[in-house]
């Protein structure tokens, strides 16, 4: 390996010229370097402004959905009834009363045991938990303590402890893990132990009275119940009578919808902005100050609000609906979008069905800007990526360059110390001869 000496002979710091020499060298892969730098910037520029436009899309979206259209809000009469939407396209609203007759429970089956000793002859006893097979369960230890370890180890739904009283008998209590009566079980073959059982129950409501009088129960294995109005999941917790369930539509969700979009959308403009101002009292741009695309976004979504709304409907039909003031959407004198939730909730009281349609159709409006912006942005981003990963390869055969380079230089000067030093060692035996013959 070849390595720089000092000039020992010429006296001239040899690795600081062969440093300098190099930085002269490699000015074009500073240069690269520089631009890799710059274009990293606007890569990253352009990613923020993403971002964002990704960030309306997707509120866009929500607006547009059928599902947001659908959404209800559940309400109950009772504090021990719970009701809460589901989501989905699968909605309805409207009322319904009912009486919780009984709620969902677990089997829970106990018997007096002796606290010491073996309670049972049997080796085995069986186990079946509503309408699975049978399992048998061995034992070798036979105490009460026995029986509850292996029915716990055997993992069927069924838990066992052992209660101790203080007195002559303790109490085996085996209860099932889950409620319902499809959860119930039952125990056969343990010889010498007295079983008594609590029943396992279903939660059951009756709704709209007695069968006599048209009604009709409906049960379920938990305390929750999913199909008793659409799109509504109840859960009771204690029996009562009289209980109301009503739904209607969420329209203070649907304001939320709107309300982000108006964020979103705020939200890329500022961006916008941010990415592409000048100062003109410094001369100083930001990384997208010269790019049009950009700038560009600002009057799409701009143009968006101001032009107001137009669209087919399900026949094909244009529909010139207006200004978006009627959603309770307007732009301020900033350049920023302001929403009025109470008259969006005014004009969707008025004409449901009207506001509904048109709502899809601006979230579908904007979802499509935002689409046709972010394709832009994503294509320059691949570009300015391409091109940086295009310099780096540049930079890296720099680098070996420039090192072969190194070494060529360090053997130069090495070469020209040895010579010196050659020269020095001839003059010194001629400087001999010659004081020599005087």
């Amino acid at each position: 390996m070849t390595s720089s000496v000092d000039g020992l002979v010429s006296g001239l710091s040899t690795s600081s010229m062969i440093t300098s020499l190099l930085q002269v060298e490699a000015a074009p892969q500073t240069r690269l370097k520089a631009k890799v730098d710059t274009a990293s910037t606007v890569v990253s520029s352009y990613q923020s402004v993403n971002s964002k436009l990704v960030a309306l899309k997707n509120a866009a979206a929500d607006v547009g959905a059928l599902s947001t259209w659908r959404a209800i809000k559940p309400t109950s009469t009772s504090s021990s009834v719970t009701a809460t939407a589901i989501g989905g396209t699968n909605t309805t609203t409207g009322s319904l009363t009912f009486d919780v007759v009984s709620l969902a429970k677990g089997q829970s089956s106990t018997a007096r045991v002796a606290p010491t000793g073996d309670v049972t002859s049997a080796d085995s006893f069986t186990v079946q938990v509503g309408t699975g097979d049978p399992v048998t369960i061995n034992l070798t230890d036979k105490s009460a303590q026995g029986i509850s370890d292996a029915l716990n180890k055997a993992g069927i739904g069924v838990k066992a402890s052992v209660v101790t009283t203080g007195g002559a008998q303790n109490i085996l209590q085996m209860t099932s893990s889950k409620p319902g009566t499809a959860n119930a079980f039952t125990i056969t073959g343990l010889d010498d132990v007295a079983v008594a059982t609590s029943a396992a129950t279903d939660a059951q409501l009756q709704v709209g009275g007695t069968e006599e009088e048209g009604g009709y129960t409906v049960t379920s294995g938990t305390n929750t119940f999913t199909g008793l109005m659409a799109g509504v999941t109840v859960t009771v917790s204690k029996k009562e009578t009289g209980v109301t369930l009503n739904t209607e539509s969420d329209v203070s969700g649907m304001a939320a919808k709107f309300q982000a979009l108006v964020d979103a959308a705020n939200a890329a403009l500022t961006e916008v902005t941010g990415q592409t101002k000048y100062d003109p009292d410094t001369n100083q741009g930001s990384p997208l100050t010269g790019d049009f695309m950009v700038r560009q976004m600002s009057q799409n979504i701009l143009s968006t609000v101001s032009q107001g709304l137009n669209y087919k409907d399900e026949n094909g039909d244009k529909v010139n609906f207006g200004s978006l003031s009627k959603f309770g959407i307007q732009l301020d004198r900033s350049g920023q979008l302001t929403f009025d939730a109470a008259k969006f909730t005014a004009s969707y009281n008025a004409d449901p069905t009207a506001i509904k349609t048109a709502g899809i159709a601006l979230g579908d409006s904007f979802r499509a800007v935002a689409n046709t912006q972010i394709t832009n942005v994503t294509s320059a981003i691949t570009g300015r990526k391409n091109a940086i990963d295009s310099m780096n390869l540049q930079i890296s055969d720099w680098d070996v360059r420039l090192a072969a380079k190194k070494v060529a230089l360090q053997k130069q000067y090495t070469a020209l110390e040895t010579s010196l030093g050659t020269l020095k060692s001839q003059s010194t035996w001629l400087s001999g001869q010659i004081a020599s013959l005087g």
